[in-house]
């Protein structure tokens, strides 16, 4: 079977780049005062954490807007605007505190926020959930292409599916071993429930196949969740996590054993297994319609043909503004980090480009988009209503999550091995000494996590680089240890705000790399491809086929 690895091999074929000093202007001294100090504006705490459609957000699309104004970016938005508007609606969901389950052995009843969340799938004012029996279904995937049916053609219609995190990852023959594939993702979870008619999904948590603490999990969905508005698209009534011990209560309730259901799971042989358990749930929606919006600025480029495509530059400006205490009382999520750091690169760039002598020959639209963080809502809504036709959008440099820990020797690359862009990213780490490797992480499945998946689904090649995890003047294995700590004691929390303690040195060496590859991208003739049979080569094949025969959208 063809695996990540063995795709990374075609791109031996592909050109190789040659380049000047020319192609590499600095950034300069002030870049590290300019990325300290939109950080520090956009995750203050009168910005409330910047959810969409609050306040704070809207002070935040202000900001940014004002800045692409000043470095003179046309507004790209609606209307003349520097806006483009997405409608989302606010679903909170009125979770019970304990949900009660019937088995063989008896009865259970799970505690909210300590063994379980749950939140509605629909937009609507309550949710009934009558008496539904929940059917074990192992990791849930369907993959012809690797052989793997978890469903083998059973009816779940009116079931409550329990799956597991992650994809089949012990074996590098199956799937792509231990780098997650969008199979692995809780959203494609939550998806096949809907495509298959059930009326629950249940997500059984474990920090090694979730990326984080069961904290996050609780964080993440508490509150007021976005969605873009419902159209005709399948939905599953019911959405869930629960823990490992919950799942673990929740099997031998009904006589099972999850130790010996997840070693049945882990075969293509399995067949779903019915729990022997029922539960019923009624859910309580407050809704409401909130007006977010992606921040989209255009700097047109200079070459009379090639200034009708585009190169896109992005950050999601939206964080989970106020929540759940922490242990402090503090209730603001800044997301200094995650993701005010990636806006100000952005902005750093974006000033940067336009200062050029000669601008780009390919136009630049610089695009801050909303509701990143409840399922990549803004990239979404603005892949599926792009300024140009996919086929004119020659790829997207994405920005999520800044290196606050120092430089590092290496580059990590998430989707290396997917695109033509690996040669752009190597030639320009190299100008800094430093070695591009793929994603530390690769069972986070982080390609499918930030805003350039939603451009990939469209057919647009991506750049999503992280600085490694090799520090200079540090010992072997810091920077993992860093980037887990930070992750155990600060993602999507209170915590995550700007501190004297921030080294910005790495984040200015990414800033500068991410400029160089803008820049190199729309300056070269040629547009960036996918590796053949990639999974998202179809989709630009399709964009340039439409594009070639004049049957271009939008």
């Amino acid at each position: 079977m063809r695996t990540i690895h063995a795709l990374a091999l075609a791109l031996l074929s592909l050109p190789r780049l040659a380049a000047t000093a020319s192609d590499f202007p600095r950034l300069g001294a002030q870049a590290e005062r300019e990325l300290r100090a939109h950080v520090r504006f956009l995750a203050a705490d009168v910005l409330e954490g910047r959810a969409p459609g609050s306040r704070g957000g809207q002070v935040a699309r202000a900001y940014l807007a004002s800045q692409l104004e000043a470095f003179g970016y046309l507004p790209a938005g609606d209307n003349g605007s520097y806006e483009q508007r997405v409608p989302m609606v606010g679903v909170e969901t009125q979770a019970p505190a304990r949900w009660s389950f019937a088995g063989a052995k008896g009865q259970l009843a799970l505690e909210n926020r300590r063994d379980f969340v749950v939140f509605s799938g629909l937009q609507q004012d309550k949710v009934v959930l009558p008496v539904s029996e929940l059917v074990f279904v192992g990791y849930g995937i369907v993959a012809p292409e690797f052989a793997w049916d978890d469903f083998k053609g059973l009816d779940v219609r009116g079931k409550v599916l329990v799956f597991l995190n992650n994809d089949p990852d012990w074996d590098p023959q199956l799937f792509a071993g231990q780098t997650r594939l969008y199979y692995g993702r809780w959203s494609y979870k939550y998806e096949m429930a809907a495509k298959l008619g059930a009326a629950g999904a249940i997500i059984i948590h474990t920090t090694p196949s979730a990326g984080y603490p069961w904290e996050v999990v609780v964080s993440s969905w508490s509150g007021p969740q976005f969605e873009l508005p419902a159209r005709d698209e399948p939905r599953v009534p019911v959405k869930a996590w629960v823990t490992e011990e919950a799942a673990r209560k929740l099997f031998a309730l009904g006589g099972k054993s999850l130790e010996e259901l997840l070693a049945k799971a882990k075969s293509r042989e399995f067949r779903p297994q019915s729990l022997g358990v029922t539960t019923s749930l009624v859910l309580e929606n407050k809704l409401s319609q909130v007006e977010g919006a992606n921040v989209l600025g255009l700097l047109p480029g200079s070459d009379e043909k090639l200034k009708e495509e585009l190169v896109v530059l992005s950050a999601h400006h939206d964080h989970l503004g106020v929540g759940l205490p922490d242990a402090r009382g503090d209730r603001i999520y800044n997301g200094a980090r995650d993701n005010a750091a990636g806006c100000a690169q952005v902005l750093v760039m974006a000033k940067a480009l336009a200062e050029l002598p000669t601008r780009p020959k390919r136009s630049i639209l610089v695009a801050f988009v909303d509701g990143e963080e409840y399922g990549l809502l803004g990239s979404a809504y603005l892949a599926a209503h792009p300024p140009v036709p996919p086929g004119r959008i020659a790829a997207i440099v994405n920005f999520d999550g800044g290196n606050i820990f120092g430089r590092t020797r290496d580059v990590a690359h998430i989707g290396r091995g997917k695109s033509s862009l690996d040669a752009v990213l190597e030639l320009a780490a190299a100008q800094q000494g430093r070695t591009v490797v793929g994603d530390p992480f690769p069972d986070r499945g982080s390609f499918y996590r930030s805003d350039h998946f939603s451009f990939a689904r469209i057919g647009v090649p991506g750049l999503y680089f992280k600085s490694g995890t090799d520090y200079l003047g540090k010992p072997a294995g810091w920077g993992r240890q860093m980037a887990e700590q930070w992750e155990a004691q600060h993602y999507h929390r209170p915590s995550d705000e700007l501190t004297p303690d921030w080294d910005f040195s790495g984040m200015v060496e990414d800033t500068e790399l991410g400029f160089w590859c803008a820049l190199r991208v729309a300056n070269d003739p040629a547009l960036p491809q996918w590796v053949p049979q990639d999974e998202f080569a179809p989709a630009r094949e399709q964009a340039l086929k439409a594009m070639a025969t004049g049957q271009e959208r939008p």
